[in-house]
């Protein structure tokens, strides 16, 4: 059981989390809140879904959270014939030794962006399963274990499906968090055009912060105290989710455990060693809805997965006094 986060151990975490996300927001002018939630991703060791358009930043915000970790970091462009050993690796046949060696694939690293995932076919994209849940590959029998930290950035364009594949349920709900960038404002568009004479900003990022110190801040966050209280208000959400007329299958327990997990960090992001029902609302949104798959004739009929989630959090009453007090 991991020890309990001190006010001065969170203290620390706000201050160190302050840094990394001051850093990505460099080169991603304008986008705190989602540097916030992709850093809560990788500090929760879970993995990040970026769906948007073409243009908004995507890749540079995944190499520039890769400039500022100092470890290693790798780049999949996902295609129709790209094949799953491509992702994993692949054993050779060395004459010189006369025995089978193992190719690491790009997946080994500490940061992979995924670009364009849903571009691949299913068979490879399923290759990223076992990897994305357990942080192991096997391949011809052979498990190989991660390194920490591990995550993984996946792209997607929502607008162009032509040659694209759907990821299916299962593989979406490995991902913690899904989110976008969208268009900057005014201010931070004029700040890009400004320096537009700079090709890739993250290449400009100094790394602040070694692999060993965040898998410390892991650790650390999962210190933070969540009250009973709040614990049945999430499962109490995900409840609501699946007795919701516009779902046919709603928020899985992985999907609690996981909202758990990013709302600790969430909290020792902002100086608490304690979680709060407001960081519960605030991530919900990005947690919980790519989980949902609705039903087709309520989604006929204009419903979708934000709808269900925003009208589950006005129905369920959040918790005002802790457990014990109830």
């Amino acid at each position: 059981m991991s020890r309990t986060m001190s006010t001065e151990q969170a203290s620390w975490f706000c201050d160190t989390f302050a840094k990394l996300v001051s850093n990505v927001g460099q080169s991603v002018l304008g986008k705190e809140q989602t540097i916030r939630l992709v850093l809560t991703a990788l500090l929760t060791e879970g993995h990040v879904l970026l769906e948007d358009a073409p243009g908004t930043g995507k890749t540079m915000l995944a190499r520039s959270l890769a400039a500022t970790v100092k470890g290693t970091n790798s780049r999949i462009q996902f295609t129709p014939d790209l094949l799953p050993s491509d992702v994993t690796g692949i054993t050779i046949y060395d004459q010189r030794t006369q025995s089978f060696e193992f190719h690491h694939g790009p997946i080994f690293a500490n940061l992979v962006l995924a670009d364009e995932i849903n571009r691949a076919s299913p068979k490879t994209q399923s290759a990223l399963l076992e990897v994305m849940e357990e942080g192991r590959v096997t391949v011809d029998g052979t498990t190989y274990t991660q390194a920490r930290p591990f995550m993984v950035i996946a792209t997607q364009n929502p607008i162009e499906q032509a040659g694209t594949y759907r990821l299916p349920e299962a593989q979406l709900d490995r991902f913690l968090i899904k989110t976008s960038i969208g268009y900057p404002d005014r201010v931070a568009t004029v700040a890009l055009l400004t320096g537009s004479a700079q090709k890739d900003r993250s290449a400009a990022l100094s790394p602040v912060i070694t692999t060993e110190a965040l898998a410390e801040m892991a650790d650390l966050a999962t210190g933070v105290h969540v009250d009973e209280a709040v614990l049945d208000y999430v499962a109490a959400l995900c409840e609501a989710t699946r007795e919701a007329p516009e779902t046919r299958l709603g928020v899985s327990v992985r999907g609690a455990l996981a909202m758990v997990r990013a709302a600790k960090v969430w909290a020792a992001g902002q100086g608490r060693n304690y979680v709060l029902p407001d960081d519960i609302k605030e991530l919900a949104p990005h947690v919980f809805t790519h989980r949902l798959v609705l039903d087709p004739e309520a989604e006929f009929t204009g419903a979708t997965a934000a709808k269900v989630i925003d009208a589950v959090l006005r129905e369920v009453p959040a918790p005002t006094r802790r457990g014990s007090e109830a």
